[in-house]
C-alpha cells in the first residue's frame, strides 16, 4: 500500500516539476513582466521583460527592442536575470536527477540507497529552483507596487502594472517547490518500505539436555 502511494507521489511530483520548470523558462524570456498602458495614446501598450521591451499596437503589430546594457538595468532587473537563469539550470538538474531515482527506471535497482538518494537530491534542488523562481518575481512585482503607489510622481505619468509574466512566475515556483516536497516525501516512503534482513534465531537445544549444558566439557573437566 505505502509502496504503491510512493509511485503516485513520485508521478505526481515529476508533474508538477516539468510544469513549473516549463513555466519558469517562459518566465524568463517572455517581455511580459510589467504593462504600461498610456492614457495619452491609448493604442499602444507597452510591455517589459528581462531583456527587452515590446509596443503592442491596435494593428497587432509588436515592435521589440532589447535592452541596450546589462549594467543601465535596475538592480532588481540586473539580479532576476542571473536568479532565474540559475532557476532554469537548476530545475533541469534536478529532474534529471529524480527521473533517474524513479521507481520505474532500471537505474540502480540493485542499489536502492542510491535511488532514494538521487530522488532527495532531485527534490532539494527543485526546491533551489523555487526559491530563486520565487525570489525575483516578487521582488519585481513589490518594486512595481511601491512605483504604482508612489505619492511624489504625479498622477498624470503613466505607471507600470503587473505583467501575466508575474503571476506566471509564481505559479512556476509554487509548481517547483510542490514537485520538490512530493518527491521528497516519496523518498521517505520508499525508505520505510525496504524489507530488513531476517534475524539470526539461535537454534534449539539439543534434546535430552539440560538448559546451559555445554556439549564440549571444561577446561577444568580435562584430566592430563
Amino acid at each position: 500500500m505505502a509502496g504503491g502511494w510512493g509511485a503516485k507521489a513520485q508521478g505526481g511530483g515529476m508533474l508538477l516539476a516539468l510544469l513549473g520548470w516549463i513555466s519558469s523558462c517562459v518566465t524568463t524570456f517572455v517581455p511580459l513582466w510589467k504593462n504600461l498602458n498610456l492614457d495619452l495614446n491609448e493604442l499602444e501598450v507597452w510591455n517589459m521583460g528581462l531583456w527587452q521591451v515590446c509596443i503592442t499596437q491596435e494593428e497587432g503589430v509588436v515592435e521589440c527592442q532589447a535592452h541596450g546594457s546589462f549594467l543601465a538595468l535596475p538592480p532588481e532587473l540586473r539580479i532576476s536575470r542571473l536568479l532565474m537563469c540559475l532557476s532554469n539550470g537548476l530545475g533541469l538538474l534536478g529532474c534529471l536527477l529524480a527521473a533517474l531515482g524513479l521507481e520505474g527506471w532500471t537505474t540502480c535497482e540493485d542499489k536502492p540507497g542510491r535511488k532514494r538518494q538521487l530522488l532527495l537530491g532531485g527534490g532539494a534542488t527543485l526546491g533551489l529552483a523555487g526559491i530563486t523562481t520565487l525570489v525575483p518575481v516578487s521582488w519585481v512585482a513589490y518594486n512595481t507596487v511601491l512605483d504604482f503607489w508612489d505619492e511624489t510622481v504625479p498622477d498624470i505619468v503613466p505607471r507600470w502594472e503587473f505583467g501575466e509574466a508575474t503571476f506566471l512566475g509564481w505559479f512556476a515556483g509554487a509548481f517547483l517547490a510542490a514537485g520538490a516536497l512530493l518527491l521528497a516525501c516519496s523518498a521517505r516512503a520508499t525508505s520505510t518500505d525496504t524489507p530488513r534482513a531476517p534475524a539470526c534465531h539461535q537454534g534449539p537445544a539439543a534434546p535430552g539436555l539440560p538448559r546451559g549444558h555445554h556439549l564440549h566439557p571444561k577446561n577444568a573437566d580435562l584430566v592430563i
